[in-house]
């Protein structure tokens, strides 16, 4: 069905309609690039992700290429800057009370900026990994990325760049000019490659991780998406296992997205706001 979008009359009802199937609690959501934006975090299809055009880094080309490893870690280096200085808003801040207040029965994100975490959400499974962990292709270690931060401002102490354009998956936008020279470190413990700990393009998702979020969403009595355009698979087939087993599904999103049909409501309004003003409806504070 088609969003009600600010200024329509019908929001005001489905807000409330929202409010009435969050109180009933057991609510899953699902989040995705969006619910971020207001923290600073671009997102590759909403409002501000329309005019960004940069190709993200596969899996086959990062452990296939020096080189590619080489540009991957000096973009993400500067991008990790605002990545790692970024701090959950409002949105966030509202899953969490939320949670709290008893009315959700978990949460799957689509994003590795662990910001759902920072607001004090407990209950949430990172689908796609965290920005703020490194791990070891070899030995499998899994470290802070602040230990990988110093080490290599360590390693490349007189470099320096700065990118006009910080993308969804934490890198930055740099010229081959700025990213030549940059020196990559490996793993302190075996050598071997570090990878962050997120799910490239090209590589799957851990089986076991995806059964616990069908898991997650079998043992909901209802499917909440937020800031998710639903444009791939990855996101999608939770919206289609919620509508396979008749839960009520609710989409909160700026635009619209791939699960709308399987939705029994749609809002296309500020994540921000719309979230705190549910909130505070339901003495969730």
């Amino acid at each position: 069905m088609e969003a009600a979008k600010p200024g329509d009359p019908r929001q005001a009802a489905d807000i409330a309609l929202l409010a009435e199937l969050l109180g009933q609690g057991g609510v899953a959501v699902l989040s995705g690039a969006g619910i971020s934006t207001e923290s600073g975090i671009p997102d590759y299809r909403g409002p501000t992700g329309q005019a960004r055009r940069a190709e993200p880094m596969t899996y086959q080309r990062f452990v296939g290429s020096a080189e590619a490893r080489r540009r991957y870690w000096a973009r993400s280096h500067v991008g990790w800057q605002q990545i790692g200085q970024a701090r959950p808003n409002a949105g966030h801040r509202a899953v969490a009370a939320l949670e709290r207040h008893g009315l959700l029965s978990g949460i799957i994100t689509q994003n590795v900026d662990s910001l759902h975490q920072a607001a004090g959400a407990r209950r949430v499974i990172e689908l796609h990994g965290g920005l703020d962990r490194v791990v070891c292709l070899s030995c499998r270690e899994r470290t802070a990325r602040s230990d990988l931060d110093r080490r290599l401002r360590e390693a490349n102490p007189h470099w320096h760049a700065t990118g006009h354009q910080i993308n969804p998956d934490g890198d930055a936008v740099l010229t081959d000019e700025q990213v030549e020279g940059f020196q990559v470190v490996d793993c302190t413990g075996c050598g071997g490659l570090l990878k962050p700990d997120v799910i490239f393009f090209g590589e799957n998702v851990p089986r076991a991780r995806v059964d616990e979020c069908f898991g997650m969403v079998a043992r909901a009595r209802a499917l909440l998406v937020l800031g998710s355009s639903l444009a791939i698979k990855s996101g999608l087939r939770f919206v289609t296992k919620a509508a396979a087993l008749g839960l009520p599904i609710a989409i909160v999103n700026q635009g619209p997205t791939g699960g709308d049909a399987d939705a029994m409501l749609t809002l296309d309004a500020p994540l921000g706001a719309t979230l705190t003003d549910l909130a505070n409806q339901l003495g969730a504070q």
